[in-house]
């Protein structure tokens, strides 16, 4: 996996959604999510890093050091359990580990250390964005916490959204006294006609060198990620997605030359003029002002 990395970076990710539901609200029906405020549509950091962490599993397929630890009806102490067992634990029962690993604390004040590196070490989406590896959960087995070096904030769309519902009719029946009654099933689904998303995020590497080891080889999948996270994950309530732009901005230092905010503001996203209602992505225009980012600060257009 090599050297952790040297230099910081920030980088601006700009994706759309056709037709679909880029992120449904579980608390509204399940339409999409809008800053009530404003009318701007949202995408939680949640689901971003949920895209990141199926592209991972997808290419890497569990391979030594790219495991996701954060997977759907995958207990976590399962994880938990293999850590224990690279310091010597093998019992099986979460009380006889935490037991046993309060008596091996008395001969080593190491043990939470080794936990966490084993954790960072074979399991990319800790390594990544951190972690918290212990639940208030009564026998619950202790990793420890980690704080990633890969930041990512909610996203948000550059014009308000409009959230359409539409009608839609099920055909098939179920019993044979659906069929005698030869009744059709109403239902509806949310969708976003049009909408291009912002997300900003942070890659520390201070954090990577201090705690998680997050490496040259790790970023490099960081970005392939982050192009391709809607590319095999396509859905017909999630319509037509795709990552348009991924802008990042390479420090020369690893506590970096300037704020981020002045490299975030260098990014202008706007709606061509003689455009009303977007419908695509050539409806809008995207500037770098690059004579306001230092010299010491690389930038770098992936897509």
């Amino acid at each position: 996996m090599g050297e952790p990395i040297k230099n910081r970076y920030e980088f601006v990710v700009l994706f759309d959604v056709e037709n679909g539901n880029p992120n449904g609200d579980p608390d509204a029906g399940n339409m999409p999510r809008i800053d009530p405020e404003s009318g701007l549509g949202l995408v939680t950091d949640v689901c971003l890093k949920r895209k990141i962490r199926n592209y991972v599993e997808m290419v890497k397929e569990d391979s030594k050091g790219y495991g996701i630890y954060i997977k759907e009806d995958i207990p976590l102490n399962r994880s938990d359990r293999k850590a224990h067992e690279s310091i010597g634990i093998e019992e099986t029962d979460d009380k006889k580990i935490k037991e046993a690993v309060k008596k091996l604390k008395k001969t080593d004040p190491d043990v939470d250390i080794k936990l966490r590196d084993y954790m960072c070490d074979n399991f990319y989406d800790i390594r990544t964005f951190g972690a918290v590896m212990t639940t208030f959960v009564k026998a619950t087995l202790n990793c420890g916490q980690v704080r990633g070096p890969v930041q990512i904030g909610f996203a948000r769309s550059i014009d308000p959204i409009i959230s359409q519902e539409v009608t839609i009719t099920r055909v098939a029946i179920t019993t044979e006294k659906d069929a005698e009654k030869k009744n059709t099933e109403m239902g509806r689904k949310c969708i976003v006609p049009y909408g291009l998303y912002r997300a900003e995020g942070y890659i520390s590497a201070n954090l990577a060198r201090k705690v998680t080891g997050f490496s040259e080889d790790d970023l490099e999948l960081l970005w392939e990620a982050i192009i391709n996270m809607f590319e095999n994950d396509h859905s017909a309530a999630r319509g037509k997605m795709a990552v348009r732009e991924l802008i990042v901005f390479k420090h020369s230092k690893e506590l970096g030359d300037c704020p981020a905010y002045k490299l975030f503001d260098s990014v202008e996203v706007k709606r061509k003029d003689d455009v009303e209602y977007p419908r695509k992505y050539q409806d809008y225009e995207v500037y770098i002002n690059r004579e306001n980012i230092p010299d010491s600060v690389e930038v770098k257009q992936m897509i």
